[in-house]
């Protein structure tokens, strides 16, 4: 009796359980009366590949998406989105990105940027923060504003150190922008470095603290609204940091090229 009564608890958990995964689930009942690119799109990158549902709303919303695009406005900035789902709809059937895709473009992105620096090394200036960056009262004032909204948060001896990690100067800046692009370039799996790339989308400038085993630290300036990349010794790590007066902090794993965003304010 009580192995019956055992049996019957467990159907009931299981019952309850894939009611709850059901009612978790999306709703694509009504999905072939849909008009909504997200929403077919969404169900494009759900639907099993062959769902027969997908010969007719895999053209309906390349439809869709061309017609957008041919009334948008100059300037548009959902047309290159939507030309990006376009194409792969086309060679793909879903807008779906697996995580080795979205490295690729990630990867790609970042060889453009550093291969610009390097170009135009010979005009490049670092960046200067504090006093003597401004010579007029109107440049000083408009700076001295900025600084305060993008040091939000930090303490005086953080913002001076982000200051410090900040002033690279012309041959630290090259050589540190040639061996990321090596270690962009570098596919080896046996290679012992990895990429890191933060990108801060606050308001506020921070300082990526990367620790790892021993002595190993690493420390990346990241100024308010833009990204930085450094290389690493592949192992485990303790991210931490101080976005706009909020606590982070994160284990990772870096055995490849990854990718952290923060903030969102």
């Amino acid at each position: 009796m009580k192995n019956f009564s055992k049996v019957i608890l467990l159907m009931m958990v299981f019952c309850a359980a894939s009611f709850y995964s059901q009612e978790k689930m999306k709703d694509y009942s009504r999905i072939m009366g849909s008009t909504n690119v997200y929403e077919i799109e969404a169900f494009l990158r759900d639907a099993h590949p062959d769902d027969p549902k997908r010969i007719i709303l895999r053209p309906r919303l390349i439809k869709m998406l061309r017609e957008y695009i041919k009334n948008a406005k100059p300037g548009d900035q959902r047309v290159k989105e939507f030309q990006e789902k376009i194409s792969l709809l086309v060679k793909k059937g879903s807008t779906r990105i697996s995580f080795d895709e979205m490295n690729a473009k990630i990867k790609e992105a970042q060889i453009a940027k550093f291969q610009k620096e390097l170009a135009e090394k010979g005009t490049y200036t670092t960046k200067v923060y504090g006093a003597h960056a401004a010579t007029s009262p109107e440049s000083l004032k408009e700076q001295t504003s900025a600084e305060d909204i993008s040091s939000k948060g930090m303490s005086d001896e953080e913002s001076e150190e982000f200051k410090m990690l900040m002033s690279e100067n012309p041959i630290e800046h090259k050589n540190r922008t040639v061996k990321i692009l090596n270690s962009l370039f570098d596919n080896d799996p046996n290679s012992a470095e990895s990429i890191v790339m933060i990108t801060n989308k606050s308001k506020c400038n921070m300082i990526m603290r990367i620790e790892g085993v021993g002595y190993t630290k690493y420390r990346l300036p990241i100024p308010a609204k833009s990204d930085n990349t450094i290389v690493v010794k592949k192992g485990d790590y303790l991210f931490s940091s101080i976005v706009c007066g909020s606590q982070y902090s994160s284990q990772k794993t870096v055995q490849k090229a990854i990718m952290v965003s923060l903030g969102d304010n």
